[in-house]
């Protein structure tokens, strides 16, 4: 799996250029955004690499119950030390947080603890955790698949979703943003949406076959509405997202044996392609925005395939080690800027000197947050899941 960390510390390594352009590259940047998006081109090599591996952790474990432990053990230590150190920034005068539209301090903590802000029309206390919120949608449908035993036809379900994206941008399908959340109130889809997972969560790990299935599918059913008609995004890339991420799960089973290579490349090419038409006849974007987004949708997938061609050569040291803390570098550099803003300031001009400046301070920093947040969270993880994995009923 080394490849899959490889690919993991580039597309971290180019989402933190992304945002650290904005302020120390400001000039480069606007040159280059309109060729290449480097977000979209990071978080679709991550959304790949998840698709690949989340399904395979899951069916390893054979167990709904451990595998939200491991999840749960794996993001949320991270993501709370995330969010307090930002919290603190604020409090201290260094860095300033978003605006929340008026709402509740307890709606705001409700939607962030669920990682469905994103989805549940709340602003992301930082801006990156919005892709965690498609992340949580994956799981959810991917619970959905496994308990009711269609995992293995996981590639028809991106199939499914990259036809479904196309079809909404040729006919013009938009929506509002955050459309559900204006029609039912902000305050009232957190608090049911909350419910729903919590709920969805603790039947699927249930020993009971029958709430295992109810809970999967209830799950399942929430995700499929959040994303197509609550996301921040048009609805066409939320559901091409999903598709993405479909898309690495047929090729982990055309790689471990479960289903063939051509049908692996069928759904390369049908995705693909819908991906690509969806953006291309999206009549909200800028011609040089669709340019930019094909371009680095294109390259993600090129990158991915190229990391797949190369898994059994020998991977760098250093470079599985940045794919070991990409997360932390994911979600701790943003607080780094914020701190950054709040003090120095942003850059008129292009300082090359500032940009690897910000990468050498924030490695280390990174490093320490995986050795003793992260590495210890997944060893609490494991051991509970053994505590509490043991039902083999569960299997």
């Amino acid at each position: 799996m080394g490849w899959l960390d490889a690919l993991r510390g580039i597309a971290a390594l180019v989402v933190v250029f992304d945002h650290s352009s904005y302020a120390f590259m400001a000039e480069f940047r606007r040159e280059l955004m309109p060729e290449f998006n480097t977000s979209r081109y990071g978080i679709m090599v991550f959304f790949l690499v998840s698709g690949y591996i989340i399904p395979a952790s899951l069916e390893r474990r054979g167990c709904v119950r451990t595998f939200w432990i491991g999840r749960i053990f794996r993001m949320y230590p991270l993501w709370a030390a995330v969010v307090a150190a930002v919290l603190a920034a604020s409090l201290l005068g260094v860095a300033e947080i978003r605006d929340f539209d008026g709402q509740s301090a307890a709606a705001v903590a409700i939607a962030h603890v669920t990682l469905l802000q994103e989805l549940l029309g709340t602003p992301n206390l930082l801006l990156v955790l919005w892709t965690l919120s498609y992340e949580m949608c994956f799981y959810l449908l991917v619970v959905a698949l496994f308990t009711v035993r269609l995992h293995q036809r996981s590639a028809a379900v991106g199939l499914t979703l990259s036809v479904l994206a196309a079809v909404s941008a040729v006919a013009g399908a938009t929506l509002s943003v955050s459309a559900l959340s204006g029609e039912v109130g902000t305050g009232q889809l957190i608090a049911l949406a909350s419910i729903v997972m919590v709920t969805a969560v603790c039947c699927a790990s249930a020993s009971s076959s029958a709430l295992r299935v109810c809970g999967g599918v209830l799950g399942g059913v929430l995700a499929l509405v959040l994303v197509p008609l609550n996301g921040t995004v048009p609805m066409w890339e939320g559901l091409v997202i999903l598709a993405v991420m479909f898309l690495g799960t047929a090729i982990y089973r055309a790689e471990s044996g479960q289903g063939t290579w051509w049908w692996a490349a069928c759904t390369t090419a049908v995705v693909v392609a819908c991906a690509v038409g969806s953006a291309y006849w999206d009549s909200a974007g800028a011609p040089f925005t669709r340019r930019g987004w094909i371009a680095a949708f294109l390259l993600a997938v090129l990158t991915f395939g190229a990391g797949l061609v190369l898994r059994r050569r020998r991977i760098p040291r250093w470079l599985t080690g940045l794919g070991m803390i990409s997360y932390s570098v994911y979600l701790v550099h943003p607080v780094l800027l914020a701190v950054t803003d709040g003090t120095i300031g942003r850059w008129r001009q292009d300082n090359l000197v500032l940009e690897a400046a910000f990468y050498a301070v924030l490695l280390p920093v990174c490093a320490l947050t995986y050795r003793y947040v992260e590495a210890p969270g997944q060893a609490w993880g494991r051991k509970v899941a053994r505590r509490f994995g043991r039902d083999k009923r569960l299997l």
